[in-house]
């Protein structure tokens, strides 16, 4: 954090900078005092935005912004996030009670709040905001009622821990980025996993009974490291001891290339 926060105030820096000595040799110029044209420095901006997004994501701005949602009266909520070429972290928010979602956002941008009914829907999308924001989201959702998550990238990652949240159904898809999750620790689903030409690494919680099918076609991988996982037949699986008895934790996995890793 001290890092990023270095980095962050230096960053805030650089336009301020460039533009004092932008003036001070154009005043220089104007007065005969330089014999070439300032003008020629030109590529010298290029540079210096390149500088800038190293440092800070994004030019003109310290950082992104973070944003928390109040849950009010809803009783269940829904999360659409298509996030473009950034990285999308979820997580299960704690310790702040009455609060509906929290975490941060691209800057210069705000997630939008709609109601249907006891329901809440909730829209993060990457065309709101300039193209070089590019700040990581990490967005935190309440655990004490049902969600609905749609979210997607085009070159950006999905990561994050879903234990502890109580998730009706989900759709997580990538581009060439990977998901990384680890599963509800509770039934879940169906969640459904896809990515074009990324992997996908999925860790299910111990003592869950789930089930897993693949839609895929064959040039995707599947690699079981967990030994509780068992096949029976047509790219099934399921956990050990999986009788179907009690609502399991339903997973589906799809993708084109790249492959699966399931722990």
């Amino acid at each position: 954090m001290e890092r990023r926060a270095a980095r962050q105030n230096l960053s805030f820096w650089v336009w301020p900078l460039v533009l004092v000595v932008a003036g001070i040799l154009l005043l220089l110029r104007n007065y005969l005092l330089l014999d070439f044209d300032v003008w020629q420095l030109w590529p010298l901006v290029l540079i210096i935005l390149g500088i800038q997004i190293a440092l800070a994501g994004e030019p003109g701005n310290r950082a992104a912004q973070s944003f928390r949602v109040s849950r009010g009266s809803v009783e269940a909520a829904t999360l659409q996030a298509s996030s473009g070429d950034v990285d999308i972290h979820l997580n299960a928010l704690e310790g702040q009670e009455g609060r509906l979602i929290a975490g941060q956002y691209t800057a210069n941008s705000r997630p939008e709040l709609a109601t249907q009914g006891n329901r809440a829907i909730i829209t993060m999308q990457r065309g709101k905001t300039w193209f070089l924001s590019l700040a990581d989201w990490e967005i935190e959702l309440a655990t004490d009622l049902p969600w609905e998550i749609l979210a997607s990238t085009h070159l950006g990652e999905i990561s994050g821990d879903l234990r502890g949240l109580i998730i009706d159904r989900a759709h997580f898809a990538t581009g060439l980025g990977d998901i990384r999750l680890i599963a509800p620790d509770r039934p879940a689903g169906p969640l459904v996993f896809r990515s074009t030409l990324g992997n996908i690494h999925l860790t299910v919680p111990a003592d869950m009974e789930a089930s897993l099918t693949i839609q895929a076609g064959p040039l995707f991988t599947v690699k079981i490291e967990d030994p509780r996982w068992r096949s029976d037949g047509n790219r099934h699986y399921v956990t050990a001891g999986y009788t179907g008895a009690v609502e399991p934790l339903e997973l589906i996995v799809g993708g084109t290339f790249g492959g699966l890793t399931l722990s």
